[in-house]
């Protein structure tokens, strides 16, 4: 057994199973050394060994975890070692699709092709977005630098209670941000997140030499664990309401996955302000992720599909959105569905962070979703004829979406 921390089961809440436990006694670094040895055949892994474990006997793997990009060619790649004994491998998969598999390892596959390249300066205009907030002040982030960067032996037990202080002020004022003008308060909190996760991709190939964004990027990643959550938007709870009854195992495909054939996606950074060429087809709402994820270089899954099916049943049944639907043309109506859609998003910043960070502060991106939402929701009303082409014009296309409240009322 291969797994970290205690599991306890629910039928016996007063026992705890560890790994070193179920392996009657064998430690951890002790494992991959044991399970090279004739007395252990199988290795059942829980989180652990998808990168850095190499085995050459590895033969067979038994996938029951969703997988997908760099995650599935490293963890399928623990077979790929090469040993005299063995001549192939086996892949018996619950889970995963054989395409998107295919996809993921494509891009590796006789090496891989760069397509959109990330835009240092757009981390310079989100800082000055965030600066000009006035949410924190400079003078803050100073002092609680100045604490957290303090070499070991000046350290002390009061400079924890230090840095909180320091941290205080700038809470207390997005917190009366959040209660006064709630939108303005979500969008800058993605601002934020957009800010840190750029800083940590890019500081690692740019050398910035700027101190100034390492004390900011410091500042604002202990700073966003501390803002209170968001006050609107349902709580959903999936126990009482959907339950596995039944179920039945059906052999979908066999075969192996041919690399020499079919395009491979180039490999984007994160880019911020967004790229990728217009695609003006028609698509349906089960493709929405697949576009992004080419268009943009992003790589959401079936979870953040469901965020998005989430978004779309509840603008469906939002009344306003019903009669704008049956009284409005194509162009209209996504004027009033992104308004609905924009505060949909921002009540749920908590449940997908990283898309309605994307959503808020990528015009391209937000483009993209709205118009094929939109589709989707009018296809559901079925208010008008031929909404889907009329969308999916690039005249009727929304632009990027406000978040003043006028814009919202």
């Amino acid at each position: 057994m291969a797994f970290s921390g205690t599991v306890v089961d629910d039928k016996f809440p007063d026992k705890g199973y560890t790994e070193e436990g179920m392996n009657s006694g064998i430690r951890e670094k002790e494992l991959p050394e044991k399970f090279a040895t004739t007395e252990y055949q199988v290795l059942l892994v829980a989180e652990k060994y998808q990168t850095g474990f190499d085995q050459p006997l590895l033969h067979t793997m038994y996938v029951d975890k969703r997988l997908s990009g760099i995650q599935a060619v490293q963890t399928l790649s623990r077979l790929n070692r090469i040993h005299p004994l063995k001549e192939e491998t086996f892949v018996l998969d619950f889970v995963n699709d054989r395409q998107e598999i295919q996809e993921a390892f494509k891009q590796f596959y006789e090496g891989a092709e760069m397509g959109g390249e990330v835009q240092p300066a757009r981390l310079y205009e989100i800082k000055a977005e965030l600066d000009a907030s006035g949410i924190y002040l400079a003078e803050e982030v100073l002092r609680f630098c100045e604490i957290y960067f303090k070499p070991k032996e000046r350290q002390s037990i009061s400079d924890h209670k230090a840095m909180n202080a320091a941290l205080d002020p700038a809470v207390d004022r997005f917190g009366a941000l959040l209660h006064s003008e709630e939108e303005e308060a979500e969008l800058w909190r993605g601002k934020l997140v957009a800010f840190r996760n750029l800083y940590a991709f890019l500081s690692q190939i740019i050398p910035y030499q700027d101190s100034d964004l390492e004390r900011l990027y410091t500042f604002l990643r202990h700073l966003s664990s501390k803002l209170p959550k968001r006050r609107s938007g349902p709580a959903y709870q999936f126990d009482d309401e959907v339950r596995l009854e039944y179920y039945r195992l059906q052999k979908i495909a066999e075969g192996s996955i041919d690399l020499k054939q079919g395009y491979a996606r180039p490999l984007d950074g994160p880019n911020e302000v967004g790229s990728g060429l217009l695609r003006e087809e028609s698509i349906t709402l089960s493709r929405l992720i697949d576009l992004l994820n080419a268009r943009f270089g992003t790589d959401f899954n079936q979870a953040d599909q469901f965020f998005f099916d989430q978004i779309t049943a509840i603008a469906v049944g939002d009344e306003r959105l019903q009669q704008a639907a049956k009284v409005n043309p194509a162009d209209k109506f996504s004027l009033v569905f992104g308004n609905l859609l924009e505060t949909l998003m921002l009540e749920r910043m908590d449940q997908n962070e990283a898309i309605v960070a994307r959503f808020m502060n990528d015009p391209e991106f937000q483009q993209a979703v709205a118009a094929n939402l939109a589709t989707e929701a009018c296809q559901k009303l079925g208010g008008m004829h031929n909404v889907r082409e009329q969308l999916l014009s690039p005249k009727n296309q929304p632009g990027p979406l406000k978040t003043k409240r006028s814009s919202l009322s």
